[in-house]
């Protein structure tokens, strides 16, 4: 079986857009990419796991976790050698990891949890949950996402990582992470 690539070091500050399902994590790293004209990593499963329902009508299983885990971090450390100054990140396998725990009654594979613990970024941007729900095939939980944040900060503060609130609407957080980054560039 293939092993989830490990993060490769890289000089570059990198971002990490963590949360909830439908609180504008995608639009938000689209926004962040193009203001610093540099790369972003999509959300992997998105696709995968798309291309899964579209086949089988079936959403994520435990099995779909490592492969998911591997493609995240391929195109992670892909984009990671072209980005300029900043890489921005949809998300990362320690957001796949909360959701495994989650979803799999605390089951997280050993593998994804070393490789997630052992990644790092300079700042996770973490979406509230003030956003419209949008619905798709994918996203399942509206009348779970005030529990499922206080999971994913939680998460945050239980690994002692780096983090920023995002409230309000899309010029406010596109402004706040801007000030967030911009101190991190001028390091």
């Amino acid at each position: 079986m293939e092993k989830i690539p490990k993060q490769e070091k890289s000089r570059i500050i990198k971002v990490v857009l963590f949360g909830v399902e439908s609180t504008g994590k995608t639009t938000l790293s689209k926004q962040l990419a193009e203001h610093y004209e540099t790369e972003w990593v999509p959300e992997y499963a998105r696709d995968y796991l798309q291309k899964k329902w579209d086949k089988e009508h079936k959403i994520c299983e435990k099995e779909d976790v490592i492969p998911i885990a591997i493609g995240q971090m391929t195109q992670e450390n892909k984009l990671s050698k072209t980005a300029n100054k900043v890489l921005i990140c949809d998300t990362n396998l320690l957001q796949t990891k909360v959701y495994s725990e989650y979803y799999y009654n605390g089951f997280v594979e050993p593998e994804l949890e070393e490789v997630a613990l052992q990644n790092t970024y300079d700042i996770y941007l973490l979406t509230y949950i003030d956003t419209p729900w949008e619905k798709d095939d994918l996203r399942d939980k509206p009348n779970k996402r005030e529990e499922l944040f206080y999971v994913f900060e939680k998460t945050l503060i239980k690994y002692n990582k780096p983090y920023v609130v995002l409230k309000g609407d899309k010029n406010n957080r596109l402004k706040k992470a801007i000030e967030v980054i911009d101190k991190l560039l001028q390091q």
